[in-house]
């Protein structure tokens, strides 16, 4: 019997170091790094995926320029100049097109040879854009403070026509990252300059509600889980992460976030979210709609807070500035 439960006891003793082993396990694993020794110092924006052509673009936003990259062979193959501060990408596969969302336009590039086809202008301060691939509408933040304005529109423009078909006008200097639902009318934009979550319905072209985020502040990555009706958002001040119930604004869970955060991806297979930070990328699991637990931080770079997620290649992307003499560099991590 005493043999028995000495047995006993130590095949609990395994498996609850395993356990733990288990649990510090981290999401993401180092891989390698591409060099960009010829950018200046200066942020990143955005990403875009070409997955059939083994392509990776990225907004060299302060190098006034787009990256490509071969990430098959994992090496810069191509660099579009002369952009006026690129922020976000739409790659429109079908239509050979590379969309990038500037200061103060949206400028449409030939995806295979790189030379311009149009510019859509008159979009003073755009930023921030998402795209509803069912409508071929492309959702395009501008205005605010950055185009000394006191309001922001967001600018309709559909990707077929290459044509603006409508605004909605939103009261805020500020407007950061943007979700649309798949199976319904309804955009969350972040208003960051109001601490607060703007519900907007895409065919009224109008404000339905605007949800205040309690102390939470600089919030400006926003991604949704809409089969649990749940929002994540990120903000700076303090450096926290939230979850809202998507019907009511209800925020239902916090967790502990990273500094400068700016980009966040939430995969929906293996219902983690990634959020990338200065310094970090912070990785949470949802256990379910009302739970959630941060899985490890992954250290990352200065500033290097903008990210992007390809689930099918099981690969994570992180755009790290140049910090003095270290070169700026997209730095490639497994998922683990």
């Amino acid at each position: 019997m005493k043999r028995y439960l000495s047995s006993l006891v130590a095949a609990s003793v395994i498996f609850s170091v395993a356990l733990v082993l288990a649990q510090q396990k981290p999401p993401l694993r180092y891989l390698q790094s591409i060099p960009l020794p010829d950018l200046k110092a200066g942020d990143f924006d955005h990403f875009a995926i070409d997955l059939a052509g083994n392509r990776l673009f990225s907004t060299a936003e302060e190098n006034d320029a787009v990256e490509v990259f071969d990430i098959k062979a994992n090496k810069l193959i191509h660099t579009i100049a002369d952009l006026d501060a690129p922020h976000s990408l739409l790659y429109l596969p079908a239509a050979k097109q590379l969309w990038i969302v500037t200061g103060g336009a949206v400028k449409i590039f030939n995806s295979d040879t790189y030379a311009p086809i149009d510019t859509i202008k008159s979009l003073p301060g755009a930023d921030s854009s998402v795209y509803d691939p069912a409508k071929h509408l492309l959702y395009v933040a501008t205005g605010g403070e950055d185009a000394k304005m006191d309001y922001s529109l967001i600018a309709i423009i559909d990707t077929t026509t290459r044509k603006r078909v409508g605004d909605i006008k939103v009261d805020s200097g500020n407007i950061e990252a943007m979700v649309l639902e798949k199976n319904g009318p309804r955009l969350f934009a972040n208003i960051r300059d109001k601490h607060s979550v703007g519900v907007i319905d895409r065919e009224k072209k109008t404000v339905l509600a605007t949800w205040p985020l309690a102390e939470l502040q600089g919030n400006t990555p926003i991604a949704l889980d809409e089969a649990s009706h749940r929002l994540f958002l990120v903000g700076r001040k303090p450096a926290q992460f939230a979850v809202l119930d998507s019907d009511s604004g209800k925020i239902v869970a916090t967790l502990p976030s990273a500094e400068m955060v700016d980009d966040m991806t939430f995969d929906p297979q293996s219902k983690r979210i990634y959020v990338a930070c200065s310094g970090f990328t912070v990785v949470y699991q949802e256990r379910d709609a009302d739970h959630y637990e941060e899985l490890g931080r992954v250290p990352t770079g200065f500033r290097a807070k903008t990210a992007f997620l390809v689930p099918q290649l099981k690969r994570f992307y992180v755009a790290a500035p140049r910090d003095k003499e270290k070169a700026a560099e997209v730095k490639i991590y497994e998922v683990l």
